[in-house]
């Protein structure tokens, strides 16, 4: 039979321990102690996306064109944190002899343009809609009476001149 023994802390070690669990649990005892503070490891929950001016874009290219070798563009990619996507985009943009196309485009759906005739035809649909309604209404109402009026024994008379008002 294995008997397990226990040892006896020391002061040293139970401070140490102490320590160690104070920096690792609460950040500001670390900066009371003088041990240097954690940043905040929690990654955001979306990048915002890079915009890059047209004059920033023309800047790239013009760079891009001086470098002699791959080597060297593969350098200010590197330096400027860009992909060499952006400089093939950027480079096809320039052939097209688009300037508006080095300028960063606004994402999301178009808006549309706003129709006068549109609005009225759309108000003009919603009252006929609302109209039949009454109409619908009415008309069961009508049917109501008639029915109220035959059971009670007084049945309306179409009048003389055709039921007509």
């Amino acid at each position: 039979m294995i008997k397990h023994t226990e040892k006896p802390m020391n002061q040293s070690s139970a401070v140490e321990s102490e320590g160690a669990r104070r920096a690792t649990g609460d950040s500001t005892a670390g900066a009371a102690t003088g041990t240097p503070v954690r940043p905040d490891p929690e990654v955001p929950a979306k990048r915002q996306r890079r915009q890059y001016t047209a004059a920033y874009k023309k800047q790239i290219l013009e760079e891009a064109d001086r470098c002699i070798d791959s080597r060297q563009i593969g350098a200010m990619l590197r330096r400027e944190g860009l992909y060499l996507s952006n400089l093939t985009t950027w480079r096809r943009q320039r052939e097209a002899g688009t300037l508006a196309g080095l300028k960063p485009r606004k994402r999301g759906p178009k808006a549309q343009p706003v129709d006068p005739m549109k609005k009225q035809v759309e108000a003009l649909q919603r009252e006929n809609r609302r109209l039949n309604e009454e109409l619908r209404k009415a008309e069961i109402i009508i049917d109501v009476q008639k029915k109220v009026s035959e059971l009670l024994g007084n049945p309306l008379s179409p009048k003389p001149d055709g039921g007509k008002r």
